[in-house]
């Protein structure tokens, strides 16, 4: 199974439910990734406005 990305919070995963925001709005059109190990800490995660460690899509369609 392809991975997905989540329209609401862009975290990749290989369900058919977001682990993060429990969403099934998933999209397998997706670019880019940002791994975010230490969200308190990453600008990145901060733009993102990402709270959680993983693996996260930078453009969900």
């Amino acid at each position: 199974m392809p991975e997905k990305a989540c329209r609401s919070c862009h975290l990749i995963s290989s369900g058919h439910i977001c682990p993060n925001c429990k969403s099934t709005n998933l999209s397998d059109d997706w670019t880019g990734i940002a791994i975010v190990l230490n969200p308190e800490r990453s600008l990145i995660a901060q733009k993102m406005d990402v709270n959680k460690p993983g693996r996260y899509a930078i453009r969900v369609r």
